[in-house]
């Protein structure tokens, strides 16, 4: 099993940027496939980005592409997402999703149904 633990969560103006954090626990970290998601109120939780657990091969959602950048540390056993150029319409709750591969592979996963281990989010309110 690993535990997964968001933060760098908050409140930000239209424009600005903030950078979320994911600490792993528990098994080795590189042989899983990551994924930030993100739920709004009244919103099914969607996928804002993955990545996967070898060669960092990376899927954005259109609405944050160019804007967000995901990215792992295998060593510190972290995932983050940088967002930048945030608006209104990023406000959520944001939570990391890990998938158990168990071998390297370039996949990443975009369906929430494929991901087994969640944290418990982290709240991102961008105001306008």
């Amino acid at each position: 099993q690993v535990q997964l633990v968001e933060s760098g969560g908050g409140l930000v103006q239209a424009g600005g940027s903030l950078r979320l954090s994911c600490a792993a626990s528990g098994r080795t970290f590189s042989m899983y496939a990551m994924g930030w998601f993100r739920q709004a109120p009244g919103k099914e939780r969607a996928v804002v980005a993955a990545i996967s657990n070898s060669d960092s091969n990376t899927y954005y959602a259109d609405s944050v592409k160019g804007r967000f950048t995901i990215s792992r540390d295998n060593a510190k056993n972290t995932l983050y997402l940088q967002m930048n150029s945030l608006t209104p319409e990023d406000t959520a709750v944001y939570y990391c999703a890990a998938k158990t591969v168990g071998y390297y592979s370039s996949r990443y996963y975009r369906d929430k149904d494929d991901y087994t281990y969640w944290g418990r989010g982290t709240q991102v309110t961008v105001s306008s």
